[in-house]
């Protein structure tokens, strides 16, 4: 297999794993309280975590070395909340209609990077995202007689992870992706571990085992995810994330009698293109903007 095919594989094999891990989530979650389950999920995620950097050049220590602490420390905490938030949503408003709403996320980063970043968005990048958020009043379909405003959940989430999305492309400015993994993980760990005592329950000896699997396919994932980045653009990767959007709806509709209103299933499709055009235009832009500026010049 070539490296491109080799990176596909492990981009899919995750989005794959991440599909399942957000199943589990939503089985855990509707029996036990989200913060307490991500609090397991996290500890998980920055032994994971540390145990990289310590075979990473330089060590943890170069890992934790930040020019930029507090933004590390801040994207850190925020994803950890946004995943309390996902977990929550899952077992209140459900799988399918979270990831529909999710699969907007592209369009809110293209929308936050302007003010935050100071990105130019084109006409046609504009276009798209517009069309997107027609897609997304279809799902959310705010004019039916019975709206249910638990919808606003996946929303908010969708808008924690494209800031945090926006701050960790502020942060690589100035830090490596080892600083930012490094962060991602064990600031999490450590907030989340300030709350989650307090919701410590008991847990039944399967859901020990389920809570097990979702730790163990948290850090699969994310090894794998790193090895995709490793071989592919990220442009190549991001689209299939969509593929995990897929995956969960059908994984929501099969194994949690869920239902994919006719509404939703085309604004998920709307947004879906309008996410990866706006992707596509993203990378464009930045080819363009690597010929004009190579680096290493002035």
């Amino acid at each position: 297999m070539t490296s491109r095919a080799t990176g596909l594989l492990f981009a899919l094999t995750a989005v794959t794993i991440f599909a399942i891990q957000d199943g589990i989530s939503k089985h855990l979650g509707t029996a036990y309280p989200p913060i307490f389950i991500t609090m397991i999920r996290y500890w998980a995620f920055a032994g994971f975590v540390i145990a990289v950097a310590g075979r990473s050049a330089g060590g943890v220590k170069a890992a934790a070395s930040a020019r930029r602490l507090w933004l590390q420390i801040a994207r850190g905490v925020l994803l950890v909340a946004q995943i309390v938030i996902s977990i929550f949503s899952f077992s209140r408003v459900g799988l399918a209609a979270t990831h529909t709403i999710f699969a907007a996320t592209p369009l809110i980063v293209a929308c936050l990077s302007v003010p935050l970043l100071g990105e130019k968005v084109g006409w046609r990048r504009w276009t798209a995202i517009g069309i997107g958020f027609i897609g997304i009043l279809m799902i959310v379909n705010p004019l039916h007689a019975t709206f249910d405003f638990r919808i606003i959940i996946p929303v908010v989430g969708t808008t924690m992870f494209a800031l945090y999305s926006v701050i960790t492309r502020l942060a690589s400015r100035t830090d490596t992706a080892e600083t930012a993994f490094f962060y991602t993980g064990v600031a999490g760990a450590v907030a989340i571990t300030f709350i989650g005592p307090f919701y410590w329950t008991h847990i039944t000896m399967i859901d020990w085992l389920w809570m097990a699997v979702l730790c163990i396919t948290g850090t699969t994932g994310h090894y794998l995810l790193i090895r995709a980045y490793s071989l592919l653009d990220a442009v190549a990767v991001q689209p299939m994330f969509y593929v995990q959007s897929v995956l969960v709806c059908i994984i929501g509709v099969m194994l949690f009698d869920e239902v994919m209103t006719a509404n939703m299933v085309i604004g998920c499709a709307i947004v879906i293109g309008a996410g990866i055009f706006t992707i596509w235009r993203e990378a464009r832009a930045s080819r363009k903007l690597a010929q004009v500026d190579p680096p290493g010049e002035l």
